[in-house]
């Protein structure tokens, strides 16, 4: 597949940044995961008014919008619990807004979430969770 040119949107800034932080890192060990898993990364943090991604991802011809969650306690349960349908539901229609702006990309789209858990210092591939 050719180099994709992508439209990025900044964070926004009013992010807390404890949050920041857990998300960042989070995100960066679900991206090192994914890379090893043979995806391609092609975006990160993508948001609109609808919605944020986490990472925006190639996973051979398929379009992958990933949610990552981290837990360092399972105070409010397991990572990819905290995923509700209305998350996933954002998801999709940021990821078709996405696409609209990246037509260049793959036609097959899928949600997946990566759970990063450091309690049992595991990380959990969930595929296309919107099913």
């Amino acid at each position: 597949m050719p180099d994709l040119k992508l439209h990025k949107h900044p964070l926004p800034k009013n992010l807390n940044k404890t949050t920041r932080g857990v998300g960042n890192r989070g995100e960066n060990e679900a991206c090192k995961f994914l890379k090893r898993q043979g995806y391609k990364i092609i975006a990160r943090n993508f948001h609109n008014r609808t919605g944020e991604i986490d990472i925006v991802a190639l996973d051979h011809n398929v379009l992958v919008f990933v949610e990552v969650k981290t837990r360092f306690s399972y105070t409010y349960g397991l990572p990819e619990e905290s995923v509700t349908p209305q998350k996933i539901n954002s998801i999709v229609r940021t990821g078709q807004y996405f696409k609209l702006l990246n037509p260049q990309t793959p036609d097959l789209m899928r949600v997946d979430v990566v759970a990063i858990d450091y309690v049992e210092n595991t990380t959990r591939l969930l595929k296309n969770v919107s099913q």
